[in-house]
């Protein structure tokens, strides 16, 4: 492999849209590209999804197989061994980015209850990436043209995602997005930090999370020289950043920073992983079952997944 130039492509879920999506994203690219691409998949199930979306990508030069029991299995239907290549293949993928073998990892959707059943419980890539690569924690970035949110917490219940975001946990988030943010090319990022309640909790009124939690999170980061602001209320904060106002949200939790960026953004919108001593894109949507082995499947989001990969490969 030709190291940090190269970008890894795992498959995903091999019941799932990722074998589609993933052979259609190679197929459009060009020779140059397709040179610096591996794809880290099962044969079987690739040349069964080839036949679904026409595509003529010569398997023998982008491929790391890794053979899956039964494949192809049956595309759209939930199976263990399934969620068990999905791991392999991002394992996989992993040692390779930790040899210098690759600079970036692009995956391809997996299933959450497939993955599990598996035996690898994990609530998604973002976590397992966390626990392969030996860190104790990675921070989710939703990257748009413009909108791009990083999240306190993720994958976990609403009250725990409440009890998680302490000011310890948030001056984190906001120096890993600062610090993502320096390394695309932003000078000073302004980074905007939503706040927990309704209207930052009105004074007390709301609850008084924002001024215990959110509060001296921010005033740490200003004093360390980061250009943050807030809390400010979620209702206002998006528009305005969509407008231009901020470079950067730190959402805290799950469904704040989803929601907007899905729906301005939702085929171009890039899952980055962040904390991590390797670099990981990917696509921001699921494995959709139910149009999965149909040949249908938009591959765009992938695209600027891999768009991104290679940015950040670039850059290393």
């Amino acid at each position: 492999m030709a190291g940090a130039a190269m970008i890894g492509i795992t498959m995903g879920d091999p019941a799932g849209v990722g074998p589609e999506v993933t052979l259609k994203a190679v197929d459009a690219m060009s020779p140059e590209d397709q040179a610096q691409t591996r794809i880290f998949g099962c044969r079987a199930t690739l040349e069964a999804a080839q036949k679904a979306v026409g595509t003529s990508v010569d398997l023998d030069a982008v491929l790391i197989d890794i053979p899956v029991e039964g494949a192809p299995l049956p595309f759209g239907v939930e199976d263990p061994r399934a969620g068990d290549a999905a791991f392999r293949f991002v394992e996989a993928a992993v040692r390779a980015a930790e040899a210098n073998e690759i600079g970036c990892i692009v995956t391809a959707p997996l299933n959450k209850a497939t993955l599990n059943a598996a035996g690898h419980h994990y609530d998604g890539h973002t976590g397992m990436l966390a626990h392969l690569t030996g860190q104790p924690k990675a921070w989710m970035i939703l990257a748009s043209d413009k909108l791009k949110v990083i999240h306190v917490s993720t994958h976990v219940s609403l009250k725990d995602a409440i009890d998680r975001a302490t000011p310890e946990q948030i001056l984190k988030t906001i120096r890993i997005g600062n610090d993502h943010l320096k390394r695309i090319g932003y000078d000073k990022p302004r980074i905007a930090v939503a706040g927990i309640n309704p209207h930052c909790g009105e004074g007390g009124l709301f609850g008084t999370e924002d001024d215990v939690q959110v509060v001296p999170a921010v005033k740490a980061a200003q004093e360390e020289g980061i250009d943050a602001h807030g809390p400010i209320s979620a209702d206002t904060l998006f528009h305005r950043a969509y407008n231009g106002a901020f470079d950067l949200i730190v959402a805290q939790y799950h469904d704040q920073g989803h929601i907007p960026v899905k729906l301005v953004a939702f085929d171009t919108g890039v899952n980055v992983t962040l904390g991590l001593p390797i670099d990981r894109t990917s696509v921001d949507h699921g494995t959709a079952f139910d149009i999965a082995g149909k040949g249908i499947a938009n591959h765009e989001n992938m695209v600027h997944a891999i768009a991104y990969a290679r940015k950040l490969a670039a850059g290393r």
